[in-house]
Parts: structure tokens; C-alpha cells; sequence
């Protein structure tokens, strides 16, 4: 893939960003695993200043480390770093979705449902990558129904941090084995019952931070 900007578009740092982003959420670079900058240009077809100019941002979400002698590699949760993680996602994502359940209209619901129909064909044909993307997918559009732009930054920040591990576990598991909230949270949304909606979110946020660790055990 080509991410040299033409100027009608985002800049090519930006596109690089986004790439990069995508190649860490949904697990293309595993944990422990080593990047360098002109692995990062040739596969992308990018030029080394946007592409270092993506890693600085990387390193500073914490989505990546460095690790000295010019290494950046793909942080390797451990027990502590995803008990973190769950606090911090149970202490901000069910806000998320009680915000949400307080301003979703009809159409923001049945977008939520189409998503979370193509989520459940992906776990069916046991397709990770489409699991991966379409549960993302699920969680981004109803942080933007919350209309919450502070909150919902620090939560993608967070799903950045765990991103690699929830695919190693699915490699490991399989989708059918991945739990999800989904359709209670659709459930109370429906009702306008935004105490529903945020204890079924810290129920989906619960399982499958609860996958994780144990599949990293």
C-alpha cells in the first residue's frame, strides 16, 4: 500500500498514523515484536520522516516502547499492566455508554445492530481480523454517540494498549469463545435505561479484559 500523500488528502504523516494505528489495534504487529523505521518505509511505501514522525506518536500513546539501542517494539502486557487496563476501562466505558443510551436515536441504533450483525457473522466464519474490526468498530460508534470527546480519546488510547494481546488470544481461542455484552447494551439502549447500558458495557469490558489475562497467563 501507497500512503504518499497527493495533497488532496490528510498529510502523510497522518496517513501513516492511521496505518499504523490500524497495524497495532488489530494485532498485524504482536507483542515483543521488534519495528524499525525502514521496515516501516518499505513496507508502506512511505518517507522516513512521516513514518517517524507516526512512531513519536505511537511511543507517546504508549501503543509502542522503546527499549534502547534504537529498538521500538510492541509492548508485552503483563498481570499488572491489564489489571490497569480493566480499571481503567471500567472506570471510564460504561460512562460512555450511559452518556450514549441518554442521546441515541433510532438510527444510531440500528447502525449499532447492523455492526454488531456483521460482528456476529465474523465470529461465525471465525474471521479474527473481522472480529477485531467490527467489535472496534461497535465500541467507536457508540463512543460517538456520547458525544464525550475527552473520555472517548482515552479510551482509544487504551484499546491501543491491548489491542495485540486481544488477537493473540483470539489466534488462540478462536472467536466463538469471545463473549460480548453487545446485545444487552443494544437492549437498554433501545429502553433509554442508561444504568442498563453502563452495567452491560462493564460486563462486556469485564469478559473480555478477563480473556486477555487468562490467555496470557
Amino acid at each position: 500500500m501507497n500512503m504518499r500523500a497527493d495533497g488532496a488528502g490528510p498529510p502523510a504523516h497522518e496517513l501513516v498514523y492511521r496505518r499504523l494505528r490500524e497495524m497495532v489495534l488489530f494485532g498485524e504487529l504482536e507483542p515483543g515484536q521488534a519495528v524499525t523505521i525502514q521496515g516501516l518505509v518499505e513496507q508502506l511505501g512511505a518517507g522516513m520522516t512521516p513514518v517517524r514522525e507516526a512512531l513519536r506518536r505511537m511511543i507517546s500513546e504508549g501503543a509502542l516502547a522503546f527499549r534502547g539501542n534504537r529498538r521500538i517494539m510492541v509492548p508485552v502486557l503483563d498481570a499488572e499492566a491489564v489489571e490497569q487496563l480493566l480499571l481503567a476501562r471500567v472506570a471510564l466505558e460504561p460512562q460512555l455508554a450511559r452518556r450514549a443510551a441518554q442521546r441515541c436515536t433510532p438510527s444510531d441504533i440500528a447502525r449499532l445492530r447492523a455492526t454488531d450483525s456483521r460482528l456476529d457473522h465474523a465470529i461465525a466464519r471465525g474471521d479474527v481480523r473481522g472480529y477485531l474490526e467490527e467489535n472496534h468498530r461497535f465500541h467507536a460508534e457508540l463512543n460517538q454517540i456520547a458525544e464525550a470527546p475527552i473520555l472517548t480519546e482515552l479510551v482509544e488510547g487504551l484499546w491501543l494498549r491491548f489491542g495485540p494481546s486481544l488477537r493473540v488470544v483470539c489466534g488462540m481461542f478462536g472467536t466463538r469463545n469471545l463473549p460480548d455484552r453487545h446485545k444487552d447494551l443494544l437492549e437498554a439502549l433501545e429502553k433509554g435505561d442508561a444504568a442498563a447500558a453502563a452495567d452491560a458495557m462493564e460486563g462486556d469490558v469485564v469478559q473480555g479484559m478477563t480473556q486477555i489475562r487468562e490467555g496470557l497467563a
